[in-house]
């Protein structure tokens, strides 16, 4: 009897270890081994869509400068007179100056007034045209470029001029406009002609923009002038020392060689 239930037992282990190593009895066996963590791909990153890109519109290209000087410059006073004119002011520092120089000679040029300047020194924009000077205007703020700019830019900045010398002086006649450097365009000074001024040129550079000395200058305008012509020197913008200097010589000899009268 017990020989009988030790022989049953060991034949039913038998058989549970036997189905322990069948596939079809242990599904987790046939299925393999159990992939890694490591093994599975990770998830796709959701991408962020694209920011749209600001673009700042393409400045508009500046005309190219014209190879010669166009039509419609004032290069000449048309009479025997000498015409002075005097760019870049109006200067606290030179400008009182050079109006004593011109008073004590009793004679009167022609002023080419910044517009930002002119704003800025109301005071000596109604001293100029108090003592019988002429007004010009010489743009905003000396910009060489302007007459390659936009016609409506050219406008823009000619009219905003126009209205800082009549704030100053509210009956002002500003009969010329002169462009920064004379880098003139048939644009701009169509623009001037539109808006009742002509465009003022010169005939005689001494370059006292450059700072020479007072005898140079002298030297230079003395060479180069001739009947009618018209002289460009400066009242602003730097060191004017050199250009009053050379005036006190100037002013009185070219008066007594030619005589000096304002633009007409």
């Amino acid at each position: 009897m017990r020989s009988r239930a030790v022989l049953a037992f060991g034949l039913g282990l038998a058989l549970f270890l036997a189905g322990c190593g069948d596939p079809a009895r242990n599904p987790s066996q046939a299925a393999g081994p159990m992939p890694s963590a490591a093994a599975t791909p990770p998830a796709p990153k959701p991408t962020a869509s694209p920011r749209p890109s600001r673009t700042t519109p393409p400045k508009p290209r500046l005309r190219p400068l014209p190879t010669t000087l166009p039509a419609g410059l004032h290069r000449s006073t048309g009479d025997q007179a000498v015409a002075l004119t005097f760019d870049d002011g109006p200067d606290p520092r030179w400008t009182p100056q050079l109006l004593d120089q011109l008073k004590a000679d009793h004679v009167t040029a022609t002023f080419c007034l910044i517009g930002s300047r002119a704003k800025r020194y109301p005071e000596l924009v109604a001293r100029i045209a108090r003592e019988g000077h002429q007004l010009c205007n010489h743009s905003w703020r000396h910009d060489i470029n302007l007459g390659r700019r936009p016609v409506a830019e050219i406008r823009a900045d000619l009219i905003r001029t126009d209205r800082a010398i009549k704030a100053a002086v509210p009956n002002a006649r500003i009969p010329y406009y002169r462009q920064p450097g004379g880098r003139w365009t048939p644009e701009v000074v169509a623009v001037a002609r539109k808006l009742g001024m002509r465009s003022l040129h010169w005939s005689v550079d001494p370059q006292d923009w450059d700072h020479p000395t007072a005898k140079t200058i002298a030297k230079r305008v003395e060479s180069a002038v001739r009947p009618g012509a018209i002289v460009l020197m400066h009242d602003g913008g730097g060191d004017r020392r050199p250009t009053l200097a050379a005036c006190r010589h100037l002013i009185p000899e070219l008066k007594r060689r030619y005589g000096i009268s304002p633009l007409r």
